[in-house]
């Protein structure tokens, strides 16, 4: 089992390039969307009920996916790198998997704030995330969390042994989900036929 966490900041591209990666790998893409809009008409994702039913959900889908026969499983996240708890979630994701033997791999994408505005009205984020159709209160959230978190790594931060970063500033998700297959050594799966 590969498991592939792919971190960066809101707007970034992490379900975009998730996607690409997915169609090129047949792997399972699960970006941190579904669990949130999932539970969003029912609880804000900011209270405690809302947090704790979006952590269960993934959890459990953790564990389902790390003991199943999945080839590959794709989970997107904004990690804050100045928040302990942030550094603290994702080693216990990555240890749900390889302690049932799979492997994790990392992979950042970071991108200018500016393009980050401009992909957080593209119509593929509209469509796979209801939360964010309201964009004058998404564009707030993605400037105020810029201001106030560090959303990516300094240099030598992450000590992974599989770890890619990726400034896709300039880059379409196919270029960005290639270099990714390229640089773990992946194999492309065949264009599905229907």
């Amino acid at each position: 089992m590969n498991f592939i966490l792919i971190v960066g900041p809101q707007a970034v591209g992490k379900m975009t390039v998730g996607q690409r990666l997915a169609e090129k790998t047949n792997y399972k893409l699960f970006h941190n969307h579904v669990s949130i809009d999932f539970v969003s008409p029912y609880f804000d994702y900011g209270s405690p009920s809302g947090k704790r039913l979006v952590n269960l959900i993934r959890h459990e889908m953790f564990e389902e996916v790390a003991g199943s026969d999945m080839e590959g499983f794709i989970f997107t996240f904004v990690w804050a790198f100045d928040l302990q708890s942030d550094w603290d979630y994702v080693e216990q994701v990555s240890k749900q998997f390889e302690s049932r033997g799979g492997t994790v791999y990392l992979v950042e994408l970071e991108a200018d704030v500016g393009e980050r505005i401009k992909r957080n009205t593209s119509e593929n984020r509209l469509i796979h995330k209801p939360t964010k159709r309201n964009v004058q209160k998404s564009q707030h959230d993605l400037v105020q969390s810029h201001e106030t978190y560090r959303l990516n790594s300094l240099p030598g931060e992450i000590s992974a042994k599989h770890y890619f970063r990726i400034n896709n500033t300039n880059l379409n998700p196919d270029k960005a989900a290639d270099m990714i297959i390229k640089h773990f050594g992946w194999q492309k799966s065949p264009p599905a036929y229907s």
